[in-house]
């Protein structure tokens, strides 16, 4: 598996991603997750519509909190053929907790702990710390990658603007 240095650091201190580093006008890897109720989710789930996926460390973390809040938000002013996927190791039953006790009504927390299939695939999973790295993906309805953010500090917050900029200028 490629291993990539130079992209991206955690408190300060290098780190190493595992996987492929994507393209824009890529046509997106497929990948399998499970969602709250530990059904397997994968790209197909999602056809047709434009993704955000958003890859997290950790949601139990206050950064990730406030960015899977923000898009939460972000989202009741996107199209209705806009979904934000939020990505991260926790198990399913944190994330649904999570999300019950923050509110979390637009966002769609999917887990990648069984396989690291989207973490491998997207070229995204630290392996270090064996989490995901802080990214967004926006993938168009026919799942080409239009824009990717992968995130220099894993402990600061995306550009927001910029995500959404990207998505609504798919719709």
């Amino acid at each position: 598996m490629q291993e990539r240095t130079g992209i991206i650091t955690f408190k300060g201190n290098p780190m190493t991603l595992i996987g492929p580093e994507l393209k824009i006008g890529a046509a997106a890897p497929d990948f399998r997750v499970v969602d709250a109720t530990l059904t397997p989710r994968s790209i197909a789930d999602y056809a047709g519509t434009i993704k955000i996926i958003s890859a997290v460390p950790s949601l139990d973390t206050p950064v990730c909190d406030t960015e899977t809040r923000r898009f939460n938000s972000e989202a009741t002013a996107l199209p209705a053929n806009v979904v934000v996927l939020t990505i991260s190791l926790d198990l399913p039953f944190a994330q649904k907790r999570w999300c019950g006790a923050a509110g979390i009504d637009r966002v769609i927390t999917l887990s990648d702990y069984q396989e690291r299939s989207f973490g491998l695939a997207y070229g995204v999973l630290i392996k270090e710390l064996k989490l995901l790295t802080r990214s967004v993906f926006v993938l168009d309805a026919q799942n080409i990658i239009r824009y990717i953010q992968i995130v220099p500090e894993v402990t600061h917050e995306p550009d927001y603007a910029a995500v959404i900029s990207a998505a609504k200028g798919l719709c």
